[in-house]
């Protein structure tokens, strides 16, 4: 593949984006039907090779925000109708929605509507994961046990800050989703732990502070 940031993929009615800094080999592009997608083929998308529709399902299932489109009729990808958390089994929180991350570079527009967010601690990539749990062996199998104030709504803005060595700060209309995929907690406002050492995950419990974690 291209070393360029993002790599576009043309295609007679629709375009299809790769962007490496976000891809974290979930493998949703692995299962498209057809030949969409075939490793090691060059290139290895070709939108013409699916309908629309497969490609637009297809990108906006990628859960990591790598994949987008460019649809030359005019259609383009919508948030979600809430805003949700879902905590993985050992691995970084899931996040889709109306999503604002501050810091997020202009030229990365999945991280629009997901995003992959690191909460090992460990990823040279912060906010966004990289991989980097796998090695550091990190594990947290995703229980969530507080409930939180609930919600009156499910969709708006989602606000995503990352304090300077602290968690990621979130203020919007939010569903955690526990490892087990049960909607486990809602709220306008969450502290997640991103140092990985919380005894609280999901949230922070000032753990980063003894742990001597630092990021931007």
């Amino acid at each position: 593949m291209s070393e360029e940031k993002v790599v576009k993929y043309p295609g007679e009615q629709i375009d299809v984006y790769w962007d490496g800094r976000l891809c974290i080999h979930i493998g949703e592009c692995g299962h498209a039907e057809g030949d969409l997608f075939v490793g090691g083929r060059q290139p290895w998308c070709v939108p013409d090779q699916a309908d629309n529709d497969e490609v637009v399902e297809v990108c906006e299932r990628c859960p990591s925000g790598a994949l987008t489109y460019s649809d030359q009729s005019g259609h383009s990808e919508e948030a979600p109708d809430s805003n949700k958390v879902q905590v993985s089994y050992n691995g970084p929180l899931f996040v889709s929605g109306d999503l604002s991350i501050d810091g997020a570079p202009d030229d990365m527009p999945g991280t629009r509507f997901r995003a992959a967010l690191c909460r090992c601690g460990q990823s040279k990539n912060k906010p966004f994961c990289d991989n980097s749990h796998t090695d550091a062996g990190f594990q947290d199998f995703g229980a969530v046990g507080q409930k939180g104030p609930g919600i009156e709504t499910g969709g708006g803005k989602l606000q995503i800050k990352p304090i300077e060595n602290g968690p990621l700060l979130l203020s919007g209309n939010i569903t955690i989703h526990a490892g087990s995929g049960r909607v486990a907690w809602q709220g306008d406002n969450a502290a997640l732990c991103r140092c990985g050492h919380s005894k609280n995950k999901p949230f922070c419990d000032g753990s980063h502070k003894a742990a001597g974690f630092t990021s931007d």
